[in-house]
């Protein structure tokens, strides 16, 4: 028996592609996709910018799904952060109004709505629904955003009365707190994974794969630096997958690699897969994550990641299913990266044996049962 109506309220990016037909940031319009299956009537709030559409967006693909558009906000000056307040009233709006009906409610953050959505939700709205606030952001952060560490604060003493899904397993986790996987993959991926780990061969000449912005705070910069001491021979290829202003810049620096290095741009999620099932390893050292469903998906094809211990995702990947780097330390990412391919063929196979594994707690059906057992209960 379905559920009767789910309100999602988020920043999810939406455009209108050149067919005019509305189209959002990939990972979560997969999710909201596969939701929909499970209640009569499914609404997402997020924002609708103007401008080309990434090919890494979506379609919503149920009749029963209704998108709600509100103003984007946010950006890196300071005017561009304070226009939010204009907007309050449109989003408060939107919120109430399709609060109507909703039996449950999943509210997305850290974001600069939920500063005035948590007070919103804890004491002016009346409470005829289940809600939860699922928490992308890094739980664990020791020096957040000053927002994002009012919005974690306010959650932690459950000033909203409500369950939160989070990232990974932390210390003195309060009860009403839950670690959840965030969900990427189906059981036809899992399966699909598994076949192609098989026949994967660490013979030696690599595939190297980056999937996310380009930017240094991702650690592109970081991992061109470190491909300067990898022998050319070592690398069969290194794929970027994704884009951003300092893309050219990248470009040129990562010259020596010669036709060796493809730069993408944004990929269709089956495009993205289809790349890293020809992978060996997922190079990802950044300085500020919660956990990227990148790793997953690359895990679920064998794929062994070279990655910071930021976020949750040192709760994921240790030394039998990877390589990670912690930051911290003095050793560079660069010798993490030698010490993977210098590694025996029989060990890396063995370590990708271990780390197809992890992919099956990010399957949507794994998140759906989290949901039926914690949150709906």
């Amino acid at each position: 028996m379905k559920r009767k109506k789910l309100l999602i309220i988020s920043h999810t990016e939406h455009y209108r592609n050149q067919d005019q037909e509305i189209v959002g940031w990939g990972p979560t319009i997969n999710e909201v996709n596969y939701l929909a299956d499970f209640w009569e009537e499914v609404v997402h709030i997020g924002c609708m910018k103007e401008g080309v559409a990434p090919k890494s967006a979506l379609p919503y693909s149920s009749k029963n799904i209704n998108y709600v558009p509100i103003p984007p906000y946010g950006g890196k000056t300071l005017l561009s952060k304070v226009l939010i307040f204009t907007k309050i009233p449109k989003i408060i709006s939107q919120v109430v109004r399709n609060l109507d009906g909703a039996t449950e409610v999943q509210l997305r953050l850290p974001t600069s709505m939920g500063l005035f959505l948590l007070p919103l939700f804890s004491f002016f709205l009346p409470r005829k629904y289940t809600l939860w606030v699922k928490y992308a952001g890094n739980w664990g952060d020791d020096c957040p955003p000053l927002s994002f560490r009012f919005q974690r604060w306010w959650l932690k003493k459950n000033l909203t009365r409500c369950e939160v899904s989070l990232n990974g397993f932390w210390p003195n986790q309060e009860e009403h707190c839950y670690s959840f996987e965030n969900p990427c993959l189906t059981l036809a991926d899992i399966e699909k994974g598994k076949s192609i780990v098989l026949k994967k061969a660490f013979d030696g000449n690599f595939v190297l794969t980056f999937v996310g912005r380009l930017e240094d705070e991702k650690g592109v910069d970081r991992i061109i630096e470190a491909l300067k001491s990898i022998p050319l021979e070592k690398i069969s290829k290194v794929n970027l997958i994704g884009d951003g202003p300092k893309r050219i810049i990248y470009e040129q620096q990562v010259s020596f690699l010669k036709d060796k290095v493809v730069f993408h741009g944004f990929l269709s999620k089956e495009a993205v897969h289809s790349i890293l099932s020809e992978s060996h390893f997922f190079l990802l050292p950044s300085v500020a994550e919660g956990f990227p469903k990148a790793i997953a998906e690359a895990a679920c094809y064998g794929v062994l990641p070279i990655v910071s211990d930021v976020g949750s995702i040192s709760h994921y990947v240790n030394d039998a299913n990877g390589y990670l780097w912690f930051r911290k330390e003095e050793t560079s990412y660069a010798k993490i990266i030698e010490k993977a391919i210098s590694s025996t063929t029989k060990e890396l196979k063995e370590k990708s044996f271990e780390v197809v594994n992890l992919g099956e707690k990010f399957t949507f059906m794994a998140y759906l049962e989290k949901l039926n057992t914690f949150i709906f209960k």
